[in-house]
């Protein structure tokens, strides 16, 4: 009888709590109108700058927007297409495909903008890569920029998550409003 009565209390099970993260307070969704040396225009947030690339290798019209709230950077770098858009789409996709080691997957948005003349591919690379967002617009015959998203940080998902997800959409903003100026 005792051995039955024990059987029936339910005892407390006891597990250790999982590792947390601090909250982020996000910044209010907020853009501006980007427009410089550079033969693109894009919006880009209030809440990030945006300056020239001071890399020893870095061209003109390479452009870093920080984020320092996120220590976060996309690098933008800008090429004139001359019968070589073969050779940016390859390199582009070798880019993405290079942080697939690490990845637990890769997912394609194709970018299609036939008014502005606005297309590309946007690379989602999930699990913990170095970057995790890559992207390239291009008008096929004359202008290709691509980006990517770099922390200064060890990747972690689990701990990014929320602030890839939150520039993302600053990521989308920008495609939904690139345009080429008008070159002579």
């Amino acid at each position: 009888a005792l051995v039955l009565v024990s059987c029936d209390e339910e005892e407390e099970v006891y597990s250790p709590k999982p590792r947390g993260y601090y909250s982020l307070d996000m910044p209010k969704k907020e853009y501006k109108t980007f427009e410089s040396t550079s033969p693109s225009v894009f919006d880009i947030p209030t809440y990030a700058t945006i300056g020239a690339d001071k890399h020893n290798n870095a061209e003109p019209c390479w452009l870093n927007l920080d984020f320092p709230r996120f220590k976060a950077t996309i690098h933008f770098s800008y090429r004139r297409v001359v019968y070589n858009i073969s050779t940016y789409l390859e390199d582009s996709r070798n880019f993405a495909v290079r942080h697939q080691i690490k990845a637990s997957g890769m997912n394609e948005s194709v970018i299609i903008r036939d008014s502005s003349k606005v297309y590309g591919l946007l690379y989602d690379i999930e699990g913990n890569t170095a970057s995790s967002l890559q992207f390239y617009i291009t008008d096929s015959t004359t202008h290709f920029l691509r980006g990517a998203l770099y922390f200064n940080a060890s990747p972690n998902t689990d701990s990014l998550k929320l602030v890839i997800d939150f520039i993302r959409e600053d990521v989308i903003q920008l495609i939904k409003t690139a345009r080429w100026k008008k070159q002579d």
